[in-house]
């Protein structure tokens, strides 16, 4: 999806790269894949921000997205390609031959009047699920489950992808986004193709006003606090002694770049080649 510029007739439009929405086919959202959507601004049920720098933003719905696609060998044919404000890819309106309507998640190169499908036997074309034991070698895929049956959870967002590289005694091997190699089980099912709106990462907003449209607020850097508000706080202007250069904390105590990940994790059985060693080699 090509982004667009614009004339830096204000200070605000010298840097803006914006989406040119050309893929959006259709505008107005399906009512009933509808559901509210109640913002938290940050705040737990007793009222204290527990997750800073949220708060504001234009009102939205949440669309009901099938990460599952359960219902097996019924065709559907794409109505649409919509805008979802609640994600960073686009999302695809699709009609099965009942005539219920679902939301999936838009890969790159779906088309209008395009027929996708799921099930074990299905063909390995973009927009299909099917399980891992029955795609090809190779194949980039998306909306992986991590259980069988549990709906789509790793690559998601946009322009994300993996790649099959293997399968090995029921366990399908799968190179993640992040260069980590991870084991899922052959059962598991999986979307066909790479995830739409690839130029997601090179959007640039162009002001702080949009920003605050998005829900997200200001962040203060640590060091322009007092001692009582970060660990980074205090000194006489940057100060090396008492103002948090000799000490890069999170408000919380953690230093920055130590692994949060714990050790004896259950999970960490699955993961075959780590993403931090490949950074390494």
């Amino acid at each position: 999806m090509p982004l667009k510029s614009f004339k830096p007739l204000t200070p605000s439009q010298r840097y803006k790269e914006l989406p040119s929405f050309s893929e959006i086919t259709k505008k107005t959202p399906e009512k009933s894949l509808l559901t509210p959507l109640k913002r938290s601004g940050g705040r737990n049920n007793t009222g204290r921000i527990t997750c800073r720098h949220i708060g504001g933003g234009h009102k939205r719905h949440y669309r009901l997205v099938d990460f599952k696609r359960r219902k097996h060998d019924v065709p559907a044919t794409v109505l649409g390609i919509e805008y979802d404000p609640n994600r960073t890819c686009r999302i695809a309106l699709i009609q099965y031959e009942d005539g219920q309507k679902s939301y999936i998640l838009a890969p790159v190169g779906l088309k209008v009047g395009e027929t996708v499908v799921s099930g074990e036997k299905v063909a390995p074309r973009t927009g299909n699920a099917m399980p891992l034991k029955s795609v090809p070698l190779g194949t980039d895929i998306h909306n992986i489950e991590l259980l069988p049956g549990s709906g789509g959870k790793v690559a998601r967002s946009a322009g994300q992808f993996a790649v099959l590289s293997n399968r090995d005694g029921g366990w399908a091997l799968v190179k993640m986004p992040s260069g980590e190699i991870r084991r899922f089980h052959e059962a598991c099912f999986c979307t066909i193709g790479q995830v739409g709106n690839r130029d997601h990462m090179n959007e640039v907003s162009g002001k702080a006003g949009r920003t605050r449209w998005q829900g997200i607020r200001p962040t203060v850097r640590g060091m322009c606090m007092n001692p009582v508000d970060h660990p980074n706080g205090g000194g006489e202007g940057k100060s090396k002694s008492g103002g948090g250069r000799q000490h890069l904390l999170s408000p919380w105590g953690h230093a920055k770049g130590q692994k949060t990940r714990k050790k004896k994790k259950t999970t960490g059985v699955f993961i075959v080649e780590s993403r931090h060693q490949r950074k390494k080699k």
